[in-house]
């Protein structure tokens, strides 16, 4: 279906011709005939599939078709201020023959922008395209008056939730009118999910995109190794390619800035991102990025949603991601637009069950590539030796130690005592693979959160100073959306 077979307004029209828009993608034509029609929406869609235009353009065409009021009239909302970026680029090139006004509303940035911010909807501009946190500060400050919004949008949703913006999200609605169409995109269906949509949305209409397996073009492959091997595998990977843009994901800032300063060393145009550097270094970096001044991004999952970046060959997973959907979502930035691409994961002797449970869920194998010369052999693969690295025991007998917290295989055959098997002192990451990064309170999206400590490594490990033992067990936090 063509986008010129839907009734836009000729304004519009102009701009999709101008954003070269043919022919619809499947989410696009099923999501926008809904949208256009008034009815609230949840979109079950995968990043890339198109889903920002098919909000986007129904929802300017409605607001070309009603009179503005000097309040604001929609409000989108983003889990990330990368995403919101994003969406703003988008809905700038989209409208340009309209007559609507948008701003941006994230962290990260100076006071000018904040000022910026809230001057903007005090004014009431049209379309409000902001991160959770932010959008509150303003709210708690009286910033903005939401009493005339009639549309509101929640693109990636259940990130939102994930990263524990569910009550942030109930705050914004409460300041909303009751009458107004709801759209809510999200690129899976969990409970959480659907809970929130019976709280917010009215009898909605639902489209389902299947998600679930990464794009045809996508060459997938993993290489077995231990932990210690990672950094030379990368290294003569990106040494013996000649691919021109390349991502690798690590799951902890101190991974990211390892990689990045042994790539540094290679001679290779690299760039780093991750939640420690500032909303300009990081716009900078994505701008060389493009631009093609460097050639590899070495991030955090910050990269793994809702960043459009055309033209990426490869995607490395130097830490297997947390579960299916970020492994989809990761390698899913590369052979976009009917592009091929490669997407390659370092499988160490800790993280085999969690890929065993990635390939079940994709219902096939991923290939399996011999380690390169010099590197030695890696573990044998055997994902359901849970926690056992994948070292099967010489008499087949495959059953696991008692106590197995307290033992690990080390490669060697021996088995030592490991009182922590997360590495350490090292940044952690949250369950998506984000950076845990507490952030401040002013108008930022990171709320300060209680930190768990495993009381039984704890004891384990009582001669060691008390600082050197904590670890952050998984929690979900607002790190890499609102500076």
């Amino acid at each position: 279906m063509r986008f010129d077979e839907l009734d836009f307004e000729p304004s519009l029209i102009d701009g999709i011709d101008a954003m070269n828009f043919q022919e619809m993608t499947p989410v696009q034509e099923k999501a926008m005939p809904v949208v256009m029609e008034g009815k609230d929406l949840i979109a079950c869609a995968q990043t890339g599939t198109g889903k920002t235009a098919a909000y986007l353009l129904p929802l300017i065409n409605q607001l070309l078709r009603k009179p503005s009021h000097n309040k604001v009239r929609a409000i989108i909302m983003a889990p990330t201020r990368e995403l919101a970026q994003q969406i703003d680029q988008q809905l700038e090139g989209i409208s340009y023959f309209v007559p609507i006004s948008s701003v941006a509303v994230y962290g990260g940035n100076d006071a000018s922008a904040y000022e910026t911010q809230k001057q903007a909807m005090k004014n009431g501009t049209d379309i409000v395209i902001a991160t959770p946190g932010r959008l509150i500060s303003h709210i708690k400050m009286e910033n903005a008056d939401f009493s005339g919004v009639e549309h509101f949008i929640l693109d990636e949703a259940d990130r939102m939730l994930d990263m524990g913006f569910y009550d942030d999200i109930i705050s914004i609605v409460k300041t909303l009118p009751i009458k107004r169409q709801t759209v809510m995109f999200s690129a899976t269906m969990p409970t959480k999910i659907k809970k929130l949509a019976e709280t917010i949305l009215h009898e909605p209409e639902f489209v389902n995109v299947a998600i679930s397996k990464p794009a045809e073009g996508i060459t997938q492959q993993a290489y077995i190794c231990y932990e210690t091997q990672k950094r030379m595998l990368v290294q003569k990977l990106l040494a013996n390619n000649s691919v021109d843009k390349t991502i690798i994901f690590a799951s902890s800032k101190q991974n990211v800035k390892d990689v990045y300063n042994a790539l540094l060393r290679m001679k290779i145009k690299v760039g780093a991102m991750h939640s420690d550097l500032d909303q300009a270094f990081r716009d900078e970096v994505m701008l060389d990025y493009k631009s093609g001044k460097i050639n590899v991004i070495v991030a955090t999952d910050i990269l793994s949603r809702g960043i459009d970046i055309e033209g990426i060959d490869m995607v490395i997973n130097y830490d297997v991601p947390h579960d299916a959907e970020d492994y989809i979502h990761r390698i899913g930035r590369t052979a976009r637009a009917n592009r091929q691409g490669v997407g390659i994961t370092f499988v160490s002797e800790k993280d085999q069950d969690k890929f065993g449970m990635i390939e079940q869920f994709l219902e096939k194998e991923i290939d399996k590539m011999p380690m390169p010369e010099g590197l030695g052999e890696g573990p044998a693969y055997n994902p359901q030796l849970k926690g056992r690295g994948g070292r099967r025991k010489p008499n087949g007998n495959n059953r696991p130690k008692a106590n197995s917290q307290k033992t690990k295989t080390n490669g060697n055959g021996n088995n030592r005592p490991k009182p922590n098997v997360n590495d350490s002192n090292k940044p952690k990451a949250d369950v998506n693979g984000n950076d845990t990064n507490m952030q401040n309170a002013n108008g930022n999206d990171g709320s300060q959160k209680p930190r768990r400590y495993n009381n039984h490594r704890r004891r384990f490990n009582n001669n060691r100073n008390h600082n050197n033992h904590k670890t952050q067990q998984g929690e979900s936090t607002k790190n890499d959306s609102v500076g």
